[in-house]
C-alpha cells in the first residue's frame, strides 16, 4: 500500500505466491471456509507452480476439492494466470513423503534425509532423471521451494557408483590405518565399519563374530586402531599449537582435536573468541533468496556437528569467559521427591 494525494493506493503482484493462494480461496469454498488450508506455494510465474494443501476434515480430499468437478476449479485459476500450469500436492508432515509427492510425476526409488542440514537426497531410476529435474531444473527447484528443503537428485547408477567409491575409500583407510591386507580391510568395510573409531571402540565381540575372525584377531585390530588414533591425535595437537589455539579451549567439554584445528584455521583461538561466535559461525548457514540457495561455510562445515552441539560449545565458552552464569542443574524427579519428603518431616 502506498499513500498518494488521491488516497491510499494498493498494488498487487500477480507473480507473488500469495496471489495464487488467494485465487484458490475464491474458487474453492473449502479453502474459503477454512476446511482446506493452503500450506505452501512455489511458483515460476507464467510457467509452472506447485501448491501444497491439507484438509482439517478427514472426509474431504484437499486435492480433489482444489481440482473441482472435471478440473473446473483449478482451470479457473489457470485461466486467470494466463495458462500457468499448476501441480496440486497433498501436504503431509512426513517430509520424505511430501518431497516424493512434490517431485511428481517423477518416480522415486529412495530418499535419504539429513534433518540437521534440511537436505534430502533423492534417488530415481535412470530414465526418470530428466522428469524429476524438469526443464531448466524447474521441477526440482519448485519442489525445493515448496518443502523448504534442499533436494539433491541422483540416478540409481550414480548412487551405486558413489557407494562403490565410499567402499574403496574405507578399504584404503583400513589398509593404511590398521596395517592389514586388502582382503581383511574389505571384510571390515562390507560389515558396515565406516571409520577407525568404530573399529577401536566397538564391542570386541562384534568384530570377533565376523566370519573368518576370532577374539585374538579382534583384539589385535582394536589395539592397532587405538594406536593409530593416538598418533593422529598427537599430530592434530601439534597442528593446534602451530595455529596458536590456546590450551584453554581443550577444557571445553565435547571439543575434539579435529575441532580445535578447525577452530584455529577459522582464527578462533581462545575462550573469548569462541564465546563471541554464533552457531552459524561454526556450522555455516543456508541463505535462500529469489529461489536461489547459497551455502555459507562455518568452522565445522567439514565435521559432523549439529546446531545443538555447536550451541553447547558456545554456551560453555561464555560461562568460562564470565559472560553469563552457568545454568542451574535440573534435579532428577526422585531428588525433588526426596527433598519434599525431608522438608515435610522437619
Amino acid at each position: 500500500m502506498r499513500r498518494e494525494q488521491r488516497g491510499p493506493q494498493i498494488f498487487l503482484s500477480r507473480t507473488h505466491p500469495e496471489f495464487m493462494a488467494r485465487l484458490f480461496g475464491q474458487e474453492v469454498p473449502e479453502i474459503y471456509d477454512g476446511v482446506v488450508e493452503v500450506v505452501a506455494v512455489a511458483r515460476d510465474p507464467g510457467s509452472r507452480a506447485k501448491i501444497a494443501v491439507r484438509s482439517k476434515d478427514g472426509s474431504i480430499d484437499p486435492v480433489g476439492a482444489c481440482v473441482g468437478m472435471r478440473g473446473s476449479r483449478v482451470q479457473a485459476v489457470v485461466n486467470e494466470l494466463q495458462g500457468e500450469k499448476i501441480d496440486i500436492i497433498q501436504w503431509t508432515p512426513d517430509i520424505a513423503s511430501f518431497v516424493v509427492n512434490a517431485l511428481a510425476p517423477a518416480e522415486v526409488s529412495k530418499v535419504v534425509l539429513d534433518e540437521e542440514a534440511e537436505r534430502i537426497e533423492v534417488v530415481v531410476p535412470d530414465e526418470q532423471l530428466s522428469l524429476a529435474i524438469g526443464r531448466r531444473w524447474q521441477n526440482v527447484r519448485l519442489a525445493s521451494q515448496l518443502s523448504g528443503w534442499d533436494i539433491d537428485i541422483m540416478t540409481e547408477a550414480e548412487e551405486s557408483e558413489r557407494r562403490q567409491k565410499e567402499f574403496i575409500a574405507r578399504t584404503e583407510l583400513f589398509v593404511n590405518a590398521l596395517d592389514v591386507d586388502e582382503t581383511l580391510a574389505q571384510l571390515l568395510a562390507s560389515e558396515g565399519f565406516a571409520s577407525v573409531d568404530e573399529v577401536a571402540y566397538v564391542d570386541q565381540r562384534e568384530i570377533a563374530s565376523i566370519e573368518g575372525l576370532d577374539e585374538q584377531t579382534a583384539e589385535e585390530l582394536q589395539n592397532r586402531a587405538r594406536e593409530y588414533l593416538d598418533r593422529a591425535a598427537q599430530e592434530l595437537d601439534q597442528r593446534r599449537v602451530e595455529l596458536g589455539v590456546l590450551d584453554e579451549l581443550k577444557e571445553i567439554e565435547g571439543v575434539t582435536p579435529q575441532m580445535l584445528v578447525a577452530l584455529g584455521e577459522a582464527d578462533i583461538k581462545s575462550i573469548e573468541d569462541l564465546a563471541g561466535c554464533a552457531s552459524d559461525d561454526l556450522i555455516g548457514w543456508t541463505e535462500r533468496k529469489d529461489g536461489q540457495t547459497t551455502k555459507h561455510k562455518g568452522a565445522f562445515s567439514a565435521l559432523e556437528i549439529s546446531p545443538d552441539e555447536a550451541n553447547a560449545l558456545i554456551m560453555q565458552a561464555r560461562v568460562k569467559a564470565g559472560w553469563i552464569e552457568a545454568p542451574a542443574e535440573e534435579q532428577a524427579p526422585e531428588e525433588v521427591v526426596a527433598e519434599a519428603e525431608a522438608e515435610a518431616q522437619s
